[in-house]
């Protein structure tokens, strides 16, 4: 990878860890109008669909390769479920831990799978075995949500 691929890749990396939060904030809000996570997070998903389906005209990307997830394996399907227990999750979590908390205990969470994930190298992603550094990045993250929990 090129540095400046590197460079771009970390912007947009960190840019969708900002989008996060505030999308869950945005939620937040909406539910206040809506009088549950769920009614937030169907509308949040319902939004989304219609910009990425706005998005593939626009580019114009061909619609018929949706057709081709049929042939997809059942575990390739489950992210849309995945998607929203998280969404609904922190939509029902911001208010009753608050941003900075709820986001740092999914973050130890995203970090505590995503080593199992990388060492067994489940579905198909490469192999990263788990190592002392990469415990250790976990145990900080453990110790930030200790101290957003204490203050």
């Amino acid at each position: 990878m090129s540095n400046s691929l590197f460079w771009f890749c970390l912007v947009i990396a960190l840019l969708a860890g900002a989008v996060m939060p505030t999308q869950a904030a945005v939620n937040h809000k909406l539910s206040t109008y809506v009088h549950h996570p769920v009614y937030s997070a169907i509308i949040s998903f319902g939004v989304g669909t219609v910009a990425l389906l706005g998005y593939l005209l626009a580019a114009g990307l061909p619609l018929k390769n949706l057709w081709l997830a049929k042939n997809a394996p059942l575990i390739a399907w489950t992210g849309g479920l995945l998607g929203a227990f998280f969404v609904s999750a922190i939509v029902w979590l911001v208010p009753r831990l608050g941003v900075a908390l709820t986001f740092s205990i999914v973050i130890t969470g995203q970090m505590l799978i995503t080593l199992l994930i990388d060492h067994y190298g489940f579905l198909d992603v490469p192999v990263k075995a788990i190592n002392l550094p990469r415990v250790l990045g976990v145990v900080l993250v453990v110790a930030g949500v200790l101290l957003f929990r204490r203050f």
